[in-house]
């Protein structure tokens, strides 16, 4: 066994387009729901009520828009990188620093779409309830997030390594 492979005989190369392989199946599940909201956002201003949104609601609104905006753009970036390099440098997903480029922009993404998200609840919330009921929606949301995209990953996955 080279110092490149490991256990199960693949080389360092394989496992990192591998990683690479299983990010961008991820993004395929996640980018429809960023875009989702993103379209909802979109027609929002054009709706005759808009106009009566209070200051606060509007502010709600402009983080949850530019959030998803930004979302789409750090979440779509790894896929665009390899389009982009691979016909005009002939360069494979083989380096650990460009898996950790797109894990870094995966993880800005998905950071940035959860307080996009939180926006949007406030937003709707607030419209429908009062501002403390909507308050306690976004944390609960907000809550849930953290646990379910940050800290169940994180914390509760055991390493394999």
């Amino acid at each position: 066994m080279t110092q490149h492979e490991n256990e199960a005989g693949h080389d360092e190369h394989g496992n990192v387009d591998d990683a690479f392989r299983a990010i961008m199946e991820g993004l395929r599940t996640t980018l429809p729901g960023v875009q989702v909201l993103f379209a909802f956002l979109l027609t929002l201003p054009f709706q005759q009520s808009f106009s009566s949104l209070s200051g606060v609601n509007k502010g709600a609104y402009l983080v949850a828009f530019f959030g998803s905006a930004i979302a789409s753009i750090l979440l779509i970036a790894p896929s665009a990188h390899q389009r982009i390099r691979a016909p005009f440098s002939g360069v494979r997903r083989r380096s650990r620093s460009d898996l950790a480029f797109t894990v870094g922009m995966t993880i800005a993404g998905t950071t940035v779409f959860a307080v996009a998200l939180g926006a949007a609840v406030y937003l709707v919330t607030s419209i429908i309830l009062d501002i403390p009921a909507a308050a306690f929606a976004t944390a609960a949301l907000a809550t849930l997030v953290a646990w379910a995209w940050f800290y169940v990953p994180i914390v509760t996955f055991e390493r394999t390594d």
